[in-house]
């Protein structure tokens, strides 16, 4: 009985002396920044000081990927839920709804999210986001930025009760709700209530986006007590980029020119300022800053064969005409303007088209045909359900087919692409034809070629590795479930087309295996062939360059 006796007790002894369990650690706070459409090779240590020592000092993604179409909100979505667009069913800028007048709907503006929300089972996405996945597990979160790609990231909240929604529309009839207290502390920091307009290079409503940030959104996230997740969406050097003043009607210097040199300064002074509040309160040290673009971008050139300027709407004009179909409203072809036969919706570098009618998969084969025989035309995906189409590849191998809500394009077509002569580097150097109302020497993205899937990626932070170049694929979907597993959450899927935890970025991170990949249609009639160029880590797939050899920049041949 001692014996038993004293091994209980020393046994309670053990217990009592053993630590108590460590409170779980304080997360990091996180910030994703996304300079719209800065390219890789644009960032230099003398163009935009701030991005080149982030990559320099933090994780540079040497390899890495926009989703097609390299169109803003396709990735907006994927960078939000970490999933690919056939799950998200965001397949592009605008896409055919299905309901309104017009069926059509462009979804860089607040109040038609809000519409999709309501008529697709209140999250038009299908996929819950990070930042309301953080939201719901207690951290404080905001969102600034672009109008549209903003409210994609929590993009059911819209009555300024959760997450801090600011876009370039706030206080105006098409902004998200804010919460009265954000309001007066916006009007208490002397800035006006409504944004300036946009303008190129975008300088006055950057600095006025920047203000807000600094003054007010991080001060209250940080007075929160709370970690924080924020995503800062700047909209240059897109919007120079985009309308390029230096080079009306040419290819040079395209979007290399001052204003879209102007662009990148203002992105990457964005960023700067952000990083020197965060320093400034003690916060650079606790944060995560995660840098990505949504897509690359090239010079537009609209010149047909004879030097002469297409008109936007170029390609339902030609499908129109092979089809033998009035065209209506610029984009509805067919004898009911209300009914169309075949529907045709811009995506600047590529176009969507939707068909209806009984017999679709025989349109499709004409639709198709007629496509490999347009000069202007890289690249044809043809819906699964439509069957095999010489000159096309089915959607799945872009990973388009998933669980998406919204409906399903029949056909994606890419255009084509060229390097501009006397330019270099290549990727810097890349002009294309674009469904657009902009011109030659203007620019444009949502092509599948390499200078438009050629975005620019970084990281530094607590959980990053210092100073390493990440030679592996890597994509903006795979944004979500890396800072997903930075930040512990658990969010659930109900589609599986998602990307990966970028773990060799993060320290303790191993290196990952990966391969390159090359997949190819049947031959159309006249010869012409859809190839694509994609890498591989694990089951998880990146595309490089899609379209029809010697038309899209760096596809291989």
């Amino acid at each position: 009985m001692k014996l038993l006796f004293g091994a209980v007790l020393a046994a309670g002894i053990a217990a009592t002396a053993l630590p108590a369990p460590a409170a779980p650690a304080r997360p990091h706070n996180i910030l994703i920044f996304v300079a719209d459409g800065l390219r890789y090779v644009s960032v230099t240590a003398k163009s935009a000081p701030t991005l080149w020592r982030i990559k320099t000092q933090g994780v540079d993604f040497t390899n890495s990927h926009s989703l097609y179409p390299t169109i803003t909100t396709v990735n907006a979505s994927a960078i939000a839920t970490g999933h690919y667009i056939g799950d998200t069913g965001n397949f592009g800028n605008a896409i055919f709804s299905g309901f309104g007048a017009p069926p059509v709907a462009g979804l860089e503006d607040d109040p038609t999210l809000g519409a999709m929300n309501d008529h697709f089972g209140g999250n038009y996405l299908n996929e819950t986001s990070l930042l309301a996945a953080a939201r719901e597990a207690g951290f404080a979160t905001a969102v600034m930025g672009k109008i549209g790609p903003t409210a994609i990231q929590d993009v059911t909240q819209r009555d300024g009760k959760g997450t801090i929604v600011i876009d370039d529309a706030l206080n105006t009839d098409k902004g998200i709700t804010i919460a009265p207290d954000v309001v007066d502390a916006i009007k208490a920091a002397g800035l006006d209530a409504t944004a300036p307009k946009t303008d190129a290079p975008n300088n006055t409503q950057q600095q006025y986006m920047i203000a807000v940030a600094t003054k007010v959104v991080l001060p209250k996230l940080m007075a929160s007590g709370k970690p924080f997740a924020m995503l800062y969406w700047s909209r240059d050097p897109d919007m120079s980029q985009h309308v390029e003043k230096d080079s009306n009607g040419t290819l040079t210097p395209g979007i290399n020119g001052p204003t879209g040199q102007a662009g990148i300064k203002d992105a990457d002074n964005t960023l700067a300022a952000l990083l020197a509040w965060l320093k400034a309160n003690k916060l650079d040290k606790t944060t995560d800053v995660f840098v990505t673009a949504d897509h690359g971008f090239s010079t537009i050139d609209k010149r047909d064969a004879s030097g002469a300027e297409r008109a936007s709407g170029f390609l339902a004009a030609d499908l129109g005409k092979a089809l033998d179909l009035p065209v209506a409203k610029g984009a509805a072809i067919g004898k009911d303007p209300e009914h169309p036969d075949v529907l045709v919706i811009p995506n600047g570098g590529s176009d969507l088209i939707y068909l209806f009618g009984a017999d679709t998969k025989t349109r499709a084969g004409q639709v198709v045909d007629r496509l490999t025989k347009l000069d202007y035309i890289s690249g044809v995906f043809v819906n699964d359900d439509l069957g095999d189409i010489p000159g096309s590849l089915p959607m799945s191998t872009i990973n388009w087919r998933g669980t998406a809500v919204t409906p399903h394009p029949s056909i994606v077509v890419s255009f084509a692409s060229h390097l501009i002569k006397g330019c270099k580097p290549e990727l810097m150097c890349a002009a294309e034809a674009a469904d657009t109302s902009l011109g030659t020497g203007q620019g444009m993205h949502g092509t599948f070629s390499r200078a438009d899937t050629r975005n620019f990626m970084a990281a530094i932070g607590p959980d990053f590795k210092d100073r390493f170049a990440d030679k592996a694929p890597v994509s903006n979907a795979d944004i979500n479930p890396t800072l997903t597993s930075v930040l512990g959450l658990t969010i659930p899927a109900k589609g599986g087309l998602k990307g990966r935890p970028i773990a060799e970025a993060l320290k303790g991170g191993k290196a990952v295996a990966f391969a390159q990949g090359r997949q190819a249609s049947t031959a159309a009639a006249n010869g012409q062939k859809t190839v694509l160029d994609y890498q591989k880590v694990g089951d998880t797939r990146y595309f490089d360059a899609a379209g029809f050899p010697g038309r899209t920049v760096g596809l291989s041949h």
